[in-house]
């Protein structure tokens, strides 16, 4: 698996977008236009272990107590925020999907990767978060100091979408997906 991991590294381009400086692997797979960033190319990911790939890592700086906010919409199914990111195996995400984790374990929670497989971090109860694939608003909180994470669609809490994990405590931001493609707008992460 080292290899694919060293792959990914050392292939990520950059791209601008809400006016900062973003890191993905392949720029061709992402355009800005009138504000909105788009993954225009969904690239599944077979190798083991099972994680997310396919994001962009904002380049600003490490985050630690954050309140993240955008608009999201989904293309197909879901798509994903990242936090607490280090490296391409070392990350924690928020998934949003059309699914409740009931119906699929994998959908609608947040997860942790630590070189191996995701490990869902989070309730697997409650319904879809992204029901419809219109423009949602999230806001994302996250403190450092309690590891405690909590996503807010639409104005709505889930219980899948609260958790804590104190083995990666800062780190970078992202937005992307797993295997779909996804658009995002109205961007703002801001440290407290």
């Amino acid at each position: 698996m080292l290899p694919l991991v060293l792959a990914l590294m050392l292939a990520s381009e950059t791209i601008e977008s809400f006016g900062q400086k973003w890191k993905v692997p392949d720029a061709g797979d992402w355009v800005t236009r009138n504000g909105v960033l788009t993954m225009l190319v969904a690239r599944p990911q077979e190798a083991n272990p099972r994680y997310p790939t396919q994001y962009a890592i904002l380049q600003d700086r490490d985050f630690d107590s954050f309140t993240l906010e955008c608009e999201v919409k989904r293309d197909m199914g879901s798509l994903i925020l990242v936090y607490n990111w280090r490296d391409t195996a070392h990350f924690n995400y928020v998934h949003l999907s059309v699914d409740s984790p009931e119906k699929q374990i994998v959908h609608n929670g947040i997860f942790h990767v630590y070189g191996s497989d995701r490990s869902r971090i989070s309730k697997g109860i409650g319904a879809g978060s992204l029901p419809t694939a219109e423009w949602t608003k999230v806001k994302m909180d996250y403190d450092a100091k309690s590891g405690r994470i909590v996503v807010e669609v639409g104005g709505q809490r889930y219980p899948s979408l609260d958790a804590v994990d104190v083995s990666l405590t800062t780190g970078k931001v992202g937005l992307g997906s797993f295997f779909e493609t996804a658009q995002f707008r109205n961007f703002k992460v801001t440290p407290r």
